[in-house]
């Protein structure tokens, strides 16, 4: 789904949540690797779970955001209505060397949990 009218006031929230460095770095995480786990981003970030939870729920109040919840864990994504316009707006901002630091940091640890879930099914769990 597009942004077919852009009106002044949720634009204005767009622009201002976009307007933060932390925001900018947590939006173009969640872009390039669609949905991402709160825990996941305090990670990479380097981020307490207070100021994560409290970038994204300004995110998510400005309409930017939306979140499932499976059990604990809290995943959050770009909404369909403004996928277009935060693409475009974090199009020149996502060759910054942070925020190419903060993918590969992503990349590392999606690899390193691949393999410890391989080798868990490789190695059955023995119960002394």
């Amino acid at each position: 789904m597009r942004l077919k009218h852009f009106n002044i006031d949720p634009g204005a929230q767009i622009f201002l949540a976009c307007s933060d460095t932390s925001r900018l770095r947590i939006l173009n995480l969640i872009l390039t690797n669609g949905e991402m786990c709160i825990t996941d981003l305090e990670q990479i970030l380097e981020f307490t779970q207070t100021k994560t939870s409290r970038h994204l729920l300004y995110l998510k109040n400005s309409g930017i955001l939306t979140s499932r919840k499976i059990n604990q864990w809290a995943f959050y994504q770009i909404k369909d209505e403004v996928f277009d316009l935060v693409k475009q707006l974090l199009q020149w901002v996502s060759r910054d060397a942070v925020m190419q630091q903060d993918q590969q940091v992503f990349i590392n640890m999606y690899i390193n949990r691949e393999l410890s879930l391989n080798k868990l099914k490789m190695k059955p769990l023995t119960v002394p």
